[in-house]
């Protein structure tokens, strides 16, 4: 599960103050079991804003670029070899080599 943002952490906790501060005024409740189920509300209440807040969009590195048409795949030719070299595909289509694990993790400590 992602971990949630700052504006749904903010709308959330703004909505369950609010929302049981209104619900106390207007019910005018007094017992115990009155003021739990006006909380129990808001929490829900808080949770259902905070959930539906919407994502802000990724810009980083896996982002497609903006203003720019979406890339469609042209169908290979019938005499396309078996073996295509990508070396001169745009930096965007090229898929990195896989690396060997001691590559990436040292065994010096």
């Amino acid at each position: 599960m992602p971990r949630p943002t700052a504006a749904q952490l903010a709308y959330g906790s703004a909505t369950v103050v609010v929302s049981t501060i209104a619900m106390l005024l207007l019910s005018q409740t007094s017992t115990g079991l009155g003021i739990a189920v006006i909380s129990a509300a808001a929490l829900g209440l808080g949770l259902l804003v905070a959930v539906t807040v919407p994502h802000p969009r990724r810009r980083g590195r896996h982002a497609a670029p903006t203003g720019a048409p979406a890339a469609t795949a042209a169908p290979a030719p019938a005499s396309a070899p078996s073996r295509v070299s990508y070396a001169d595909a745009p930096a965007a289509t090229r898929v990195p080599e896989p690396r060997a694990a001691a590559a990436e993790h040292s065994v010096h400590h």
